[in-house]
C-alpha cells in the first residue's frame, strides 16, 4: 500500500511538473517582452531612465589584465564606452549618427571615424532597455522560440531581427524574465560572426534593474572579456558633446 500511494504521489508531481512546464511553453512573444519590462523596473521607470552611468572594471586574458572601465548612456542612443590602463585610455562613442574611436593600445591616439560595421556593437549598446523594449518601434521582429539550457537554466529563447537583419538571440531567465545571455549573429567586414553576452547580478538604479556582472566574446572562446561593475548611477547630468566625434583644434 506504501508503494502504490508513493509511485502515485510521484507520478502526481510530475503530472504537475509537466503542467507547469507546458503553461510556460505557451507564452508567446509579447508575453515575455512584457514580462521582462515588468522585471526591469516597468515601463514607467524604464521611460524616466534619462543617463546611467557604469564604473567598474574590465578584466582580459583571463583576469591577468585589468583596466578601469566606465560607460555613459544617454537617451535617445548615444554611448561611450572608455578602458584606461597606465595613462592610456581606449575611447568608443556612439552618438545616434556616427561612431569613432581612440585606440591608444594600437598606436592611434588621434580620434578615428568607426565603419557602419563596427559601429553596429556600438548602436546595440546604446539601447538603454535592451533589444525588447519597444521593439516594434524600432522597426525589430521578435520570434518566441521555447527553451533552451543555458548553463543548466531552461531559459526562454527570443530571436530578434534588427532591421539592419542582424539577429540577436535573446535568452531571459524563467523564473525572473531578466536577460541571462543574449547571442548576436551578424555580418562584419564580410565575415559571419557570433558575440555572446552573458548577463548577471542584477542591481537596482534609477527604479530599474541593471546587470552589473558582463561577460564578452565569440561564441564558444575560452577567454572572455569579463566586465565588473561597482557603482551604477542613473539620471547623473552627463554633456552631449562627450559623444560626438571631437572637433578638431
Amino acid at each position: 500500500m506504501v508503494l502504490r500511494l508513493l509511485i502515485a504521489f510521484i507520478c502526481a508531481a510530475l503530472l504537475v511538473s509537466q503542467g507547469l512546464a507546458q503553461e510556460k511553453s505557451q507564452l508567446t512573444a509579447d508575453e515575455l517582452v512584457g514580462k521582462n519590462i515588468e522585471a526591469k523596473g516597468g515601463a514607467s521607470a524604464l521611460r524616466d531612465l534619462a543617463t546611467l552611468r557604469l564604473t567598474g572594471k574590465l578584466l582580459v586574458q583571463e583576469g591577468q589584465i585589468q583596466l578601469a572601465f566606465l560607460q555613459l548612456k544617454k537617451r535617445p542612443d548615444d554611448v561611450r564606452t572608455e578602458a584606461s590602463l597606465q595613462g592610456m585610455t581606449q575611447i568608443e562613442a556612439y552618438d545616434g549618427k556616427e561612431g569613432w574611436k581612440v585606440s591608444p593600445f594600437f598606436g592611434r591616439r588621434d580620434p578615428e571615424r568607426m565603419s557602419a560595421d563596427d559601429v553596429k556593437a556600438l548602436v546595440e549598446d546604446a539601447e538603454m532597455d535592451g533589444p525588447l523594449v519597444d521593439w516594434q518601434a524600432k522597426g525589430n521582429a521578435v520570434e518566441y522560440l521555447g527553451t533552451e539550457d543555458v548553463d543548466g537554466t531552461p531559459a526562454h529563447k527570443l530571436k530578434v531581427t534588427r532591421k539592419n537583419r542582424d539577429v540577436s538571440f535573446v535568452y531571459l531567465d524563467p523564473d525572473h524574465f531578466l536577460e541571462i545571455r543574449v547571442l548576436t549573429q551578424r555580418t562584419r567586414h564580410g565575415a559571419y560572426e557570433q558575440v555572446e553576452t552573458d548577463l548577471g547580478d542584477y542591481e537596482k538604479a534609477g527604479g530599474v534593474f541593471v546587470p552589473t556582472s558582463i561577460e564578452v566574446g565569440g561564441k564558444g572562446a575560452p577567454d572572455k572579456q569579463r566586465i565588473i561593475i561597482d557603482k551604477v548611477e542613473a539620471n547623473v547630468p552627463v554633456d552631449d558633446t562627450i559623444f560626438h566625434f571631437p572637433a578638431s583644434k
